[in-house]
């Protein structure tokens, strides 16, 4: 259906007898039926399929922002043997919401894991879990984690996830053995909750407010992918001044066909131009809650500043995407378990989780053979 036809003539006649104010409020709702109609309609289309690029997979990173974080860290750990490093902005230890046995995952989640009252679950509990976990074969040996690179950051202005939460992911990697020359954990002292860029049109740097895109002077996402890419011997190519590849949408279906991972039909990906020809490496950037697309359009997936140095260095960005539902209002990545079959004895934090699975089976199909 057209977007115009859902608004009738009543509506229009409203608006030019009535004031400033109403006039406001009307084009609100004008721009709100448009956009519903739009994603209706976009919804019903035949969305095209995330394409096959002979992507290097050995070459596989993620990184996210305070649920995204959260994920990153229980992604990189449950396929620790398949990737090479994760970036983690305001978010905690690897299964920090299943830590507590007095406190339920969706409860901790949003307490313990975040501002908690006394001190955040500890990395020693979450160390002890992976270690159960792989014996268990629910995820990789983490003794991959060793030959891994991470980036960790807190704001000391964050009023969402505290500092003392992001202390204990580092703790994490130390008990992990990962080398301390391959952590590197910035605490910035002016920095709200957000990820962080040098735009002046960005929210201020100490704010805490959405879209969760803060300027605070220096680009993160290019940080996070040197430190897990670069070399002393191989520095990463300057970005680009534009980005001048593909933004691509993709139907994110066809890879979780049960509907149980609470993913958006459509998500997207960013592809160089010179990785249409050659293997790039491919790095996964996990949004926050309230910053889907849904909720801040393409803000994140063309402003956060991962795909101006990707098309310099041949990295491939996927940017999957959840939905917000009763169980999930804010359209966070599952790291308490709302997706899980088992509820009682959620398995967010596996292999077999169904955003874990699905976000893999995207990775696979940027590494197949191209058509």
């Amino acid at each position: 259906m057209n977007a115009a036809a859902v608004i009738d003539d009543s509506l229009f006649r409203t608006f030019r007898q009535r004031g400033m104010r109403q006039r406001l409020a009307l084009r609100l709702r004008l721009g709100a039926l448009v956009l519903a109609a739009t994603l209706t309609s976009a919804n019903a289309a035949d969305l095209a399929a995330l394409p096959a690029l002979g992507a290097n997979l050995q070459q596989t990173s993620v990184s996210g922002l305070s649920s995204g974080a959260f994920m990153a860290a229980q992604f990189d750990v449950a396929w620790s043997s398949r990737l090479v490093g994760a970036g983690i902005v305001a978010g905690g230890a690897f299964d920090c919401a299943g830590e507590s046995d007095f406190i339920a995952p969706a409860v901790a989640a949003v307490t313990l894991c975040m501002q908690p009252a006394g001190a955040a679950p500890s990395a020693e509990g979450a160390w002890r879990a992976a270690q159960r976990y792989a014996r268990a074969r629910q995820i990789d040996d983490p003794a991959n984690l060793r030959e891994q690179r991470f980036y960790l950051f807190s704001g000391a202005k964050d009023t969402v996830v505290a500092t003392r939460v992001v202390d204990q992911a580092e703790r994490f990697y130390e008990l992990a053995q990962v080398p301390k020359p391959n952590i590197q954990y910035q605490r910035h002292p002016e920095a709200g909750h957000a990820l962080i860029t040098n735009n002046p049109e960005d929210s201020p740097c100490s704010a805490n407010q959405g879209p969760y895109i803060n300027n605070c002077g220096f680009e993160q996402a290019h940080q996070i992918l040197r430190w897990i890419y670069a070399r002393p011997n191989a520095p990463l190519n300057a970005p680009a001044a534009q980005a001048g590849g593909q933004l691509q949408s993709f139907d994110q279906r066809a890879f979780d066909p049960e509907r149980r991972a609470s993913l958006a039909d459509l998500a997207y990906v960013y592809v160089p131009a010179d990785c249409q020809r050659v293997a790039c490496g491919v790095h996964v950037a996990f949004h926050g809650c309230v910053q889907n697309a849904a909720a801040v359009g393409q803000r994140f997936v063309r402003g956060a500043g991962y795909n101006e140095i990707a098309d310099t260095n041949r990295l491939i960005v996927l940017y999957p995407q959840t939905e917000k539902s009763a169980v999930n209002p804010l359209g966070c990545w599952d790291f308490w378990g709302y997706t899980s079959p088992d509820p009682i004895h959620p398995n967010f934090y596996s292999r077999e989780a169904p955003q874990m699975a699905a976000v893999m089976k995207m990775i696979e199909r940027l590494g197949g053979a191209r058509q």
